[in-house]
């Protein structure tokens, strides 16, 4: 019997971990009597008093914000990692080990207004965007003790995000993150074998093919990966193969921030609603290495399942065995293909 993507039970490796995927597309057809989330579609004033994160106000911690009228970055004041951290090692009988963490926590405000997302903010606003995300890369990078610069969204309740605030945030650390460490080793092993990135072979495997493509533009490429997990998984690739921030140049640049708003708002036109995500780059090491392995790219990791109030969780079998997904790749990438480039708020 030959092997129906669409129909039979399958797996499907992920070419940057080396993880392997349950796809179990048959179980599309199952009732819904779970949990349903609650959208959280209030308005929001362009300005809050209240909020944290707003020009002008006092935050969290005992600082206060300037008026800032673009872009704003600032030390977490409750970070997650600190630079003046001890990096002593323990090991207690080969079975008790840990070691002391150095670090730097930012956060980066995208825009003065409380009401907006990137979906939302216009494209001159998400290249100001970029152009801190770079800066920040560089000047965290620089430093003797981090090796590693995360840049991350978390947005909408249903993804832990404490403020809405449009922001996001940066952990810069010493040790190269578990997520990223996967990638460079598989980075490495391709790149020694046919001496090209990885991500490049792919890319061009999906262009070809065009099956989970979702959108492009003359610098940058988004497809849902053979390898998807979440529902409406997507891969935001580099067509020139760079591998961190401050390689791109100024076309490129803008070349990101058109692409972030093409699949932002595709995804906030799915289900009509502020679409959540967890999101986040995955640029080199800033270890002081060359790395021509490596491949610039981003992640957008979105739990919405079947409608804005159903969302896909990670349990039973997912926690004990396999990452499993249900929707095939396929499926969501003509999905999110087809919807249009213009947000929904501004169509009617």
């Amino acid at each position: 019997m030959k092997l129906d993507f669409t129909k039979h039970p399958h797996r499907r490796l992920n070419l940057l971990t080396g993880e392997w995927v349950q796809v179990s597309p048959h179980r599309t057809k199952r009732p819904w009597q779970g949990q349903e989330e609650e959208t959280g579609q209030d308005k929001k004033p362009e300005y809050d008093p209240d909020c944290y994160l707003c020009p002008g106000n006092d935050r969290a911690g005992d600082g206060r914000n300037p008026e800032y009228t673009s872009t704003f970055s600032f030390v977490n004041d409750f970070s997650a990692l600190l630079p003046d951290t001890s990096n002593e090692k323990v090991n207690d009988s080969d079975l008790l080990i840990a070691k002391g963490e150095r670090g730097i926590c930012k956060v980066i405000c995208f825009s003065p207004r409380h009401d907006l997302t990137l979906a939302e903010m216009e494209l001159p606003q998400i290249e100001n965007v970029v152009d801190l995300w770079v800066s920040e890369y560089k000047e965290l990078g620089q430093k003797d003790f981090i090796n590693y610069v995360q840049i991350f969204e978390n947005r909408g309740e249903v993804m832990g995000s404490s403020n809405p605030h449009p922001h996001g945030q940066i952990w810069a650390q010493e040790t190269i993150p578990e997520e990223p460490a996967k990638e460079l080793n598989r980075f490495k092993d391709h790149y020694e074998k046919h001496g090209s990135t990885v991500l490049s072979d792919y890319l061009k495997l999906e262009l070809e093919r065009k099956e989970r493509l979702v959108a492009e533009n003359d610098h940058f490429v988004v497809v849902v990966p053979f390898w998807a997990f979440w529902p409406f998984e997507t891969l935001v690739i580099s067509k020139r193969p760079f591998a961190r921030f401050t390689d791109m140049t100024d076309e490129e640049r803008k070349g990101l921030a058109d692409i972030l708003k093409k699949i932002t708002v595709k995804y906030d036109n799915v289900f009509k609603v502020s679409f959540p995500y967890s999101a986040g780059f995955h640029p080199a090491p800033t270890d002081g290495k060359d790395h021509p392995e490596w491949h610039f790219h981003m992640h957008f990791y979105p739990p919405l399942l079947r409608s804005a109030n159903i969302k896909k969780f990670r349990v039973g079998y997912e926690m004990l065995a396999n990452s499993q997904r249900d929707v095939t790749a396929e499926y969501s990438a003509e999905w999110l293909r087809e919807l249009p480039d213009v947000h929904y708020k501004k169509r009617r």
